[in-house]
């Protein structure tokens, strides 16, 4: 079985964005009391782990803050996501900031699609990981691998950083709110996440 991947470069602006959301102290507080490493208290620990292990401590720090903030983690993770858009984009590659670009330069009918590719684009250890798909007026975002899911088990969807995402790279796109649902997630045993965004009418 292949082993989930996830990019590292996303998960050292998750764990910055982690901290300066929370403040480095409560960051400390939360590794602590869940029993994550106590290296993990140090973010040059994460400089040098393979996609793998990027993957794994991805699900296990948001793990962690579901345990320690029980029902507060989804606002908690939600606010992370949002801002991680932004961190993501302003340290991308040349050739992710001129498409991001180019979306903006769109017409705004066509520019959540482009820019939601872009997001599987940059969340993806490798190609086909997180896919978009149209629904009639619709689109649907499907994560099949879902590290945020590595070895958890939910009654409720758990990927509320995704989620955050999602809404933040929409509102950059277009400037709008949208209704979004993930009807679908892997820590739930389903196959793949699933997150729907309702378009038309």
């Amino acid at each position: 079985m292949t082993q989930v991947q996830f990019p590292l470069p996303v998960l050292r602006k998750f764990v910055e964005t982690l901290s300066t959301e929370l403040g480095h102290d409560t960051a400390t507080a939360v590794i602590k009391k869940t029993g994550l490493p106590k290296e993990w208290m140090h973010d040059d620990n994460f400089v040098n782990l393979n996609n793998e292990q990027s993957a794994l401590a991805y699900a296990r720090l948001q793990s962690a803050l579901r345990a320690y903030y029980g029902r507060g983690a989804r606002g908690i993770l939600l606010r992370i996501g949002t801002k991680l858009w932004n961190q993501l984009l302003d340290d991308s590659s040349f050739g992710i900031k001129a498409q991001a670009a180019l979306i903006r330069g769109l017409p705004k009918s066509l520019r959540r699609k482009q820019a939601l590719d872009l997001l599987t684009k940059i969340m993806s250890a490798k190609r086909g990981d997180m896919t978009l798909h149209t629904l009639d007026l619709d689109l649907l975002l499907v994560d099949s691998t879902s590290p945020t899911t590595l070895n958890q088990t939910d009654d409720t969807p758990v990927c509320f950083v995704t989620f955050g995402l999602i809404r933040e790279c929409l509102f950059w796109a277009v400037g709008e709110e949208h209704n979004i649902e993930e009807q679908a997630c892997k820590a739930m045993g389903a196959r793949q996440c699933e997150f729907k965004i309702t378009i038309g009418g």
